[in-house]
């Protein structure tokens, strides 16, 4: 369900320098999105999406211009439980098989604080569309703490966290309710 990033947004934020103007792609190896449910109101269990792919395009001077599109291949779903995997893939929730991909496509970005923003756009999940917003905070902009002494994290970087609920029941994913869902994104983008 996403973080859809999700998803990836939030670098939306901050005012940055003029030459962090650019497209920034996910860092698959430091991307999360989780998502995570109250199990019948006794534990907080959740979940993972490991493979997401986001593009953020972002003007530092217009950042209410940015624009994040974000795809994450809903079989890579991860409890770290294979029955449960397993359960939740199949038709009875997000039935991978004919709905292979989650979408995030922004529509908008609210710049609520230096470096905190109201992203929103259209998720996508089991075949539905629906807005949601995330709450977003840029944590990063600019090289690379680690850059200079490994090479992979050369160049520029942008680095946000994002949350947002949504009803799973609005998607058409799953026979009950388990109440709000909780999505929660941690993203490092790196500019193309």
């Amino acid at each position: 369900m996403i973080r859809l990033a999700p998803i990836c947004i939030a670098a939306t934020l901050l005012a940055a320098p003029a030459s962090m103007a650019a497209t920034y792609k996910t860092d698959q190896g430091h991307t999360e999105v989780q998502f995570l449910w109250s199990h019948a109101g006794v534990s907080t269990q959740s979940g993972e999406f490991t493979t997401v792919d986001g593009t953020l395009d972002i003007d530092p001077e217009n950042v209410e211009d940015a624009k994040l599109n974000v795809t994450i291949k809903a079989d890579s779903l991860a409890t770290g439980f294979k029955p449960l995997d397993e359960h939740l893939s199949s038709a009875d929730f997000f039935e991978v098989a004919t709905y292979p991909e989650i979408t995030f496509v922004s529509t908008g970005v609210e710049r609520t604080g230096e470096d905190t923003a109201k992203v929103t756009g259209d998720l996508t999940i089991h075949g539905t569309t629906k807005p949601v917003t995330l709450d977003t905070k840029l944590t990063h902009i600019g090289p690379h703490p680690v850059g200079a002494s490994l090479d992979y994290y050369k160049g520029e970087w942008i680095a946000f966290e994002a949350s947002t609920t949504l009803d799973h029941m609005e998607f058409g994913v799953g026979p009950f309710s388990t109440g709000p869902i909780t999505i929660r994104i941690s993203t490092e983008m790196r500019a193309q």
